[in-house]
């Protein structure tokens, strides 16, 4: 567990990298390839700007990414495999890098597609620049993997030692070049890219992502979730944006603000259901906690519920993983 939390906290690292000691975890790397020392290493403030100074060069030669990740990763996993055998290898994965995979390889992801997104100005660019992406070992992104083979060994120090320091880069036969991380980085409680009030993630060259959840938003989309009313909801004409303003705006005030009828009510509690044009129907159950709270009043809650749900019982059983039919409470809490 001391490998995953030192590495999560790579993974999640803001601000100036540690140039020098990055450039010597390169220098290490590649003499751990047999190759020579590059001769140059370039900085750039963010993947977006490493990209774009990776297609100037003219006299780095070759990608040496096989000989500097793809091939030293490979050979430690089948030495740890015919070490510890299937069952072991599989154990250690999914007490170290399988606790970090999901969060560090969908954020790779997305800074993928928004480099592509702000450097492709054609769609036949596309292509050019995904190709050098792929280039691009992963650095602090790559957090999963050496959670994995941390402490076992050092022929992937040199590639520990960059992605504790800095962002991505691009080996070369003679040339270097690697990113800066982050300067900003925003998440929800489950690894996702999320702020309501500027970018998710950026970097000091004004490179950033924006998102809701997860969920990419534009940037001017941010700046509007302020001044929402239910009317500017309702002409959202993207259903997934329009769902991002109902989280934001919150269901309880639209549907008041909205002056929307109830659909059902009983012992239980209160069915409205919200009609959105180009999407199913938003549906929720209003319930008032019996417990009282400190103070003597009694809390309501807004429960999300299928769009098919068409009593207030039906709903609040179906939070319970019960049928309507099967959910008869002593007691609502």
């Amino acid at each position: 567990m001391q490998y995953v939390n030192s590495w999560r906290a790579v993974a999640a690292a803001t601000g100036a990298a540690d140039r020098a000691a990055a450039e010597d975890g390169v220098r290490l790397a590649y003499r751990g390839a047999g190759l020579a020392e590059p001769e140059r290493i370039i900085w750039a403030d963010s993947p977006r700007a490493a990209v774009e100074a990776v297609a100037k060069l003219t006299d780095a030669g070759r990608s040496v990414r096989d000989e500097i990740r793809t091939r030293p990763w490979a050979e430690e996993r089948r030495r740890m495999y015919d070490e510890l055998g299937a069952a072991g290898w599989s154990a250690l994965w999914s007490a170290t890098g399988a606790q970090l995979w999901e969060t560090t390889g969908a954020l790779a992801e997305r800074i993928r597609t928004g480099v592509v997104a702000d450097l492709a100005a054609r769609p036949e660019d596309e292509s050019g620049i995904r190709l050098r992406l792929l280039d691009a070992v992963l650095g602090q992104h790559d957090a999963a993997w050496l959670a994995a083979f941390d402490g076992r060994g050092d022929r992937l120090t040199g590639l520990a030692e960059v992605a504790r320091n800095a962002g991505w880069w691009w080996p070369f036969e003679h040339a270097v070049v690697i990113s800066e991380r982050p300067e900003v980085l925003h998440r929800d409680e489950a690894g996702r890219l999320d702020h309501g009030e500027g970018p998710a993630l950026a970097y000091a060259d004004g490179f950033a992502l924006y998102a809701w959840r997860g969920m990419p938003v534009p940037a001017a989309f941010l700046a509007e979730l302020a001044t929402l009313t239910p009317e500017r909801i309702r002409a959202e004409e993207n259903a997934e944006l329009r769902r991002v303003m109902l989280e934001y705006y919150g269901y309880d005030r639209y549907l008041t603000e909205s002056r929307a009828e109830p659909v059902h009510r009983d012992e239980t509690g209160i069915l409205w259901r919200i009609s959105l044009d180009g999407d199913e129907d938003v549906v929720m159950v209003e319930v008032v906690n019996s417990t009282p709270e400190p103070d003597g009043t009694h809390r309501t809650y807004w429960l999300r519920v299928p769009p098919t749900t068409s009593t207030a019982k039906d709903g609040v059983a179906w939070t319970f993983g019960l049928d309507g039919s099967a959910y008869a409470p002593v007691r609502q809490t």
